[in-house]
């Protein structure tokens, strides 16, 4: 059943993911992994990402930087890819990434601009 916080995540994860997206990974989840969804949903997309005290272009960013510091490259480009639905630029990808190279290191700075540069092209190709 869903929560309040299951509601306003999920109404904000459409908005930033797409709302294509979100609906896939929902009806792909099973009896054992639906309850990562809720959670992600709920804590995540609820209770962070509804709070008043950042922007999501703001939130966008620092996720971008947080994931290159945890090297997750399929969320990475998963967020680069929805940072654009926010407000955010290449250019500031850009920044940030390089900002991520110099405090975690130029390996995951090189991972993170390949992952990125995956993600324009992808993007790009949707485009045509």
């Amino acid at each position: 059943m869903a929560s309040e916080w299951f509601d306003k995540g999920l109404e904000v994860r459409k908005a930033v993911l797409g709302k294509d997206y979100v609906e896939k990974s929902l009806a792909a989840a099973d009896e054992f992994s639906m309850a990562l969804q809720e959670y992600a949903t709920e804590a995540c997309w609820g209770m962070i990402w509804t709070r008043p005290g950042l922007p999501r272009k703001t939130r966008s960013l620092i996720n971008i930087a947080m994931i290159t510091a945890l090297n997750r490259p399929h969320e990475l480009k998963l967020h680069i890819k929805a940072s654009f639905n926010n407000g955010v630029t290449k250019d500031e990808i850009r920044e940030v990434l390089l900002q991520a190279a110099c405090y975690c290191g130029v390996p995951a700075g090189v991972d993170a601009f390949r992952i990125a540069r995956e993600a324009f092209a992808e993007m790009d190709a949707a485009k045509k």
